[in-house]
């Protein structure tokens, strides 16, 4: 009788702490982790429709398939909750939002709620960027993941759109990732930054369209020209 070769092999998070779990990304596949999104997901959705009357143009602006990059001004903790309900719930274990180390990394009920309902993604605003941007690069080695990123660094109280970091240039100069950017509009007045509960105020979400930067090789100047040019992209589509 024929045997076919088999392999065990565990999960690479096997016997780590459940924070070590959690923090990690990619993470290992977790059907009780995937369940508990997925309805989160399907919750969330329906309270940002009905609560907020959450609008979305400029769905078709996104890629039917490949990896790809999206961007936004940064006012609200509903900004990436209206982000991730823009993309399709088939892709919602590989979207991956950048969320703040320092923020949503400190204890046990932080980390647990951004990486089992929001798939988060620890970045290092300002100790070792460079690691948090190397972690990023992985993710959209693979194609079909999508990377949510908010290159202001943290959310605005003035309304304005605070200056993009370089640090989403030098992401993706001399890549042929595409990046779209994207507008929020009324998120501050519906959850302020400060305030502890949402109010039911309209939000818009408005979808540019992407772009790539494959011809501008690796550097500063690159960098800095991504970031100027999506942050004058973003503010455009909060005028229209």
């Amino acid at each position: 009788m024929f045997e076919l070769p088999w392999q065990y092999e565990p999960a690479g998070d096997l016997n780590r702490p459940l924070t070590y779990k959690l923090a990690s990304c990619p993470r290992e596949p977790d059907m009780l982790v995937y369940g508990l999104r997925l309805i989160a997901a399907v919750t969330l959705r329906t309270w940002l429709a009905t609560y907020h009357q959450l609008s979305i143009v400029g769905r078709d602006h996104l890629p039917a398939s490949g990896s790809c990059v999206l961007v936004a001004n940064h006012s609200s903790h509903l900004d990436v909750l209206c982000m991730l309900s823009a993309l399709p719930l088939r892709t919602l274990h590989r979207v991956f939002p950048a969320a703040a180390r320092d923020y949503f990394f400190v204890n046990l009920p932080r980390i647990a709620f951004s990486a089992v309902f929001i798939n988060a993604t620890p970045f290092a605003r300002d100790a070792h960027p460079r690691q948090s941007l190397e972690s990023c690069r992985r993710l959209l080695a693979h194609p079909g993941n999508t990377l949510i990123l908010f290159p202001e660094g943290t959310r605005s109280t003035t309304g304005t759109v605070a200056r993009f970091r370089r640090g989403i240039g030098s992401l993706v100069a001399g890549s042929n990732v595409p990046v779209i950017p994207c507008a929020l509009q009324g998120a501050a007045h519906a959850w302020p930054k400060g305030t502890l509960l949402p109010r039911p105020r309209p939000v818009r979400l408005m979808i540019g369209e992407r772009r790539t930067y494959q011809s501008l090789r690796p550097g500063r100047e690159s960098a800095e020209y991504i970031a100027n040019d999506l942050q004058i992209a973003v503010e455009k589509l909060l005028c229209s």
